[in-house]
């Protein structure tokens, strides 16, 4: 049986949806060759049993004049190598998952003809997903593509984004509904760093509530290690119930205990809240590539799954008043807890690789 090459770039959005599919292809029996630049030497561990292939790749970004017009040579000569590699390979199937060290991969693999098809993580086409995306014969979505999506709908299956073992466990968790006299329970995060915005803005809103509201809180919030203070300060000022830290390592079991969820709107987030079922507030990132996150609040938000909400028009006074407005209607809590769970896919690890055995079994031209 060939095996299914994969290629993705390093962060953490690209290389987890590719791990994912790397575990249930291997369960299924398929070798799996990974295919990425130099920094593929430290991916044993996140692939295990895996071949690592190293392709030379470039990046036009964060480069000088010289750099910049280097980067089409490296390109380039990244393409050859995987060309040689393929053919050594014969795979079944190449996955791409954005970055640009997939980027030569995927071109080699329209070149030489071998199926292949990319995943995407965002409601936005990345940029080098969007490269290929006119070679590949399938583009995997998390999200309904709000811009770069190819006129020919049906090359897009909505897979959904996978998401890690621990929030699958939580998929469906019961959502019950703040009561009237009992505690509001609000999760605050902003990425895997947290959000100094956030930090700043939500001990603000919080201690401009009722005090009655104030005191059934039970907030619990990721900072940057250099906020912690400043927001513990506020809390202990604003008289809340706050638990803080820079990284919380049972996140999905926070998500599910929430009434509310506070958050940035990158894929992961995105996808963890809905395969869970939490309603939240989101403020997308404002300097995302493409500005993309807004694409994926807005997924939420007219599913109505969500409220949006973009950082320049987020003040503390508005902010308290949105959350006075929410934690006072419980029922639209539970409406719109109902409504993330809706477009949920906590199965799409398996669609993922459905998708990818078809593409390899031939059944997709």
């Amino acid at each position: 049986m060939n095996a299914i090459v994969l290629s993705a770039g390093g962060t953490g959005g690209h290389l987890f949806p590719a791990q994912a599919l790397a575990v249930e292809l291997a369960r299924r029996g398929r070798k799996i060759v990974v295919m990425t630049d130099a920094r593929g030497k430290n991916y044993g561990a996140a692939f295990p049993g895996a071949e690592i292939e190293t392709v030379p790749s470039a990046s036009f970004a964060d480069r000088g004049l010289i750099g910049k017009l280097l980067a089409p040579l490296e390109i380039a000569a990244g393409v050859g190598v995987a060309i040689a590699k393929l053919t050594k390979i014969k795979p079944a199937a190449i996955v791409g998952f954005g970055g640009y060290p997939s980027l030569p991969v995927m071109i080699a693999g329209a070149l030489t003809g071998y199926p292949t098809a990319v995943h995407e993580q965002n409601a936005v086409l990345g940029k080098v997903n969007r490269l290929v995306a006119t070679r590949v014969r399938k583009i995997a979505a998390s999200f309904p593509l709000a811009r770069f999506a190819p006129q020919d709908q049906s090359r897009i299956a909505f897979t959904g984004n996978p998401v890690r073992p621990a929030v699958v466990k939580l998929a469906a968790a019961p959502y019950g509904a703040p009561t009237d006299t009992g505690p509001l329970k609000l999760l605050v995060f902003g990425g895997s760093q947290g959000a100094r915005a956030l930090s700043e803005l939500v001990p603000a809103a919080i201690a401009g509530l009722a005090p009655d509201m104030r005191a059934r809180l039970e907030i619990v919030q990721q900072c940057r290690p250099e906020d912690l203070e400043e927001v513990r300060r506020a809390y202990h000022t604003a008289q809340v119930d706050a638990e803080l830290s820079s990284f919380f390592n049972d996140m999905p079991q926070r998500i599910a205990d929430a009434h509310l969820v506070i958050a940035r709107s990158g894929a992961s987030s995105i996808s963890e809240l809905t395969v869970i079922g939490r309603p939240a507030l989101l403020v997308p990132f404002p300097f995302a590539t493409d500005d993309h996150q807004t694409a994926n609040a807005d997924v939420l938000a007219m599913a109505g799954a969500a409220w949006a909400i973009q950082q320049r028009d987020l003040t503390a006074d508005r902010l308290t008043g949105l959350l006075a407005s929410i934690f006072s209607k419980p029922d639209e809590l539970a409406r719109r807890a109902a409504a993330a769970l809706a477009l949920g896919k906590p199965n799409a690890a398996s669609r993922l690789a459905d998708l990818v055995e078809a593409l390899s079994g031939g059944r997709i031209k």
